[in-house]
């Protein structure tokens, strides 16, 4: 429905405000200059908050960038930051009191303003080696953006077989609605949690890896090939969207339960 079709038809009674405010939504974004284009309302159309790549960015529009969004929203996501803007990025946002939280070996941050309730589902976060730790810390907080309470343990790849049980127990003890596993090199972690959980899992391929099916190939095309069913796969080193992925279901269980 077009705006004035929208407004019509709640003029006359035929869509409630909830529903107009609704495909009202659709419509909300916010320009900043020539710059960039903030779909400020899709964490409340998709429960996904704001992402900024910054890889490609310079400092200064990524500052202009999140200072609009966070003037609308209370959460957005900075992933890919440069070397050099990181330090510069943090300090801009004390100036501006804005609460930053950091990931362990991370290029991303996750800026908001009030603080975080962990009122969503529960995610468990798993990597096969101390390497796949970044790419899963970026995974972590765009889940925490979403509410979501995560469970993360490390190091627990099929090198050390043995060390993977005692996590996947407690993950089942504690819950969890959604298991990410990141992992490089072959990538074989993710279908051996798969086998071995009835919880939907996201495979998280990282670039880990060297020689024949370096940079996180090989590890892919495992994940991809994976005969366990239930194990669903994102693109090589796709903290961000694994997040997301992962923590719409555990929200979505949320949901489910509390209609009940």
């Amino acid at each position: 429905m077009e705006i004035e079709e929208i407004l019509r038809s709640l003029e006359k009674g035929k869509i409630s405000s909830d529903t107009a405010k609704k495909l009202l939504s659709l419509y909300s974004i916010e320009k900043i200059e020539d710059i960039a284009k903030i779909d400020v309302n899709r964490r409340k159309r998709r429960g996904i908050p704001e992402v900024i790549f910054a890889e490609t960015k310079q400092l200064e529009e990524i500052k202009k960038i999140l200072k609009t969004t966070l003037e609308k929203t209370n959460f957005v996501m900075i992933s890919r930051i440069k070397k050099e803007h990181y330090p510069k990025i943090i300090s801009f946002c004390k100036r501006l009191k804005i609460k930053v939280k950091t990931g362990k070996n991370s290029s991303s941050l996750l800026l908001y303003k009030k603080p975080i309730k962990f009122h969503g589902g529960k995610v468990g976060i798993i990597t096969a080696g101390t390497s796949d730790i970044a790419v899963a810390e970026e995974a972590r907080l765009m889940c925490e953006a979403m509410n979501c309470k995560v469970f993360s343990s490390y190091d627990v790849g099929v090198a050390g077989i043995q060390r993977i049980f005692p996590i996947l127990k407690e993950m089942i003890n504690q819950e969890v609605d959604c298991i990410i596993v990141a992992a490089g090199m072959e990538g074989a972690l993710a279908t051996l949690v798969s086998a071995m959980v009835d919880i939907p899992v996201i495979g998280l391929p990282t670039s880990v890896g060297y020689g024949y099916g370096e940079k996180g190939i090989a590890a892919l095309a495992s994940m991809l090939q994976s005969c366990s069913l239930g194990l669903s796969v994102v693109n090589i080193d796709g903290g961000i969207a694994a997040g997301a992925n992962a923590a719409n279901i555990a929200n979505r269980v949320v949901r489910k339960s509390s209609k009940k």
